[in-house]
């Protein structure tokens, strides 16, 4: 009986495969590349981040030292009315992931009753009232004789979730943001002036996570608010309710600290696994000989 020899489709079936892999292989690349674009680096990119066209109320009255500080959430806008060479403080919560953006705008007195030039800062302090540097943005900023408002702005660093102790890299909790005079003619100390402060911030997401969290936010204060509320706990009767009343920081975040869990580091593993599998599939079929002949025993 002769023996016959059956040639597969070897040459088109590793064909197939190459170009199914290089449309998987481009498709991970897209996704992986379009959520790396989502957070990428720019003033453009963070400015207009956490803009969504509503505002929310805020308070009408800023602190004068930092204990005293007035407590803004994220996305509100506080007004203050004060006087030109008082301090003003407000604070603001900001958790692990996030680029905060400050920004500040001064109401200048009425031309006619002001001396000369005026020179305005923003700094901001984290929780253990260290200061902050500005990645970008307009901290300082001169007014002119006749100009009828200054706005100031400071980009801060994204917020890492652990950090070693030497280093200053801004940590989960209370952020300070004071609002000074730096230059300013004798004569024009204490006219009326308004100041505006709204805070805003990106989710940076994934590609700043690391590995380590703090136990405790820097919040001043949380360690003997949460103390007192033990005490009143403790001293309750015993058919009260046994979590006790729970102390309200005002510097805290509205829906908790660290509350959600999923970052786009999540989609940077699955197309990484993707594209395991895939490179695994395209290996073996090239491996196994597909475009050899294949013998088909004798007698069939």
């Amino acid at each position: 009986m002769r023996r016959t020899h059956h040639r597969a489709s070897g040459p088109n079936h590793v064909s197939s495969l190459k170009r199914a892999f290089a449309g998987a292989l481009l498709a991970g690349l897209t996704l992986l590349t379009s959520a790396g674009a989502a957070v990428a680096d720019g003033p453009s990119a963070t400015a207009s981040a956490g803009e969504d066209g509503t505002e929310k109320s805020g308070p009408t009255e800023a602190g004068t030292t930092f204990r005293t500080a007035t407590s803004l959430q994220q996305g509100q806008r506080g007004t203050a009315d004060a006087s030109a060479g008082d301090y003003l403080y407000w604070v603001f919560p900001a958790d692990a992931g996030q680029r905060a953006t400050v920004r500040a705008r001064v109401t200048l007195p009425e031309t006619a009753t002001r001396h000369g030039a005026s020179t305005w800062q923003i700094d901001v302090y984290d929780g253990l009232r260290r200061r902050q540097a500005c990645m970008y943005g307009h901290q300082t900023r001169k007014a002119a004789a006749d100009a009828a408002s200054v706005e100031l702005s400071c980009v801060l660093r994204t917020v890492r979730a652990w950090s070693e102790p030497w280093a200053d890299d801004p940590l989960p909790g209370s952020y300070y943001v004071r609002l000074t005079v730096l230059g300013l003619p004798a004569t024009d100390l204490g006219l009326p002036i308004g100041a505006e402060m709204k805070v805003t911030s990106v989710d940076r997401g994934g590609a700043h996570d690391v590995d380590g969290t703090l136990s405790e936010p820097l919040v001043p204060g949380v360690s003997l608010a949460r103390q007192a509320s033990d005490d009143s706990s403790d001293d309750a009767s015993s058919d009260s309710d046994a979590s006790g009343p729970r102390v309200s920081l005002g510097s805290e975040p509205d829906d908790g600290w660290s509350s959600g869990w999923w970052t786009d580091r999540w989609l940077w593993t699955a197309g990484g696994g993707v594209l395991a599998a895939l490179a695994a599939v395209f290996g073996y079929s090239l491996t196994r000989g597909g475009g050899r002949p294949s013998r088909v025993p004798p007698g069939v």
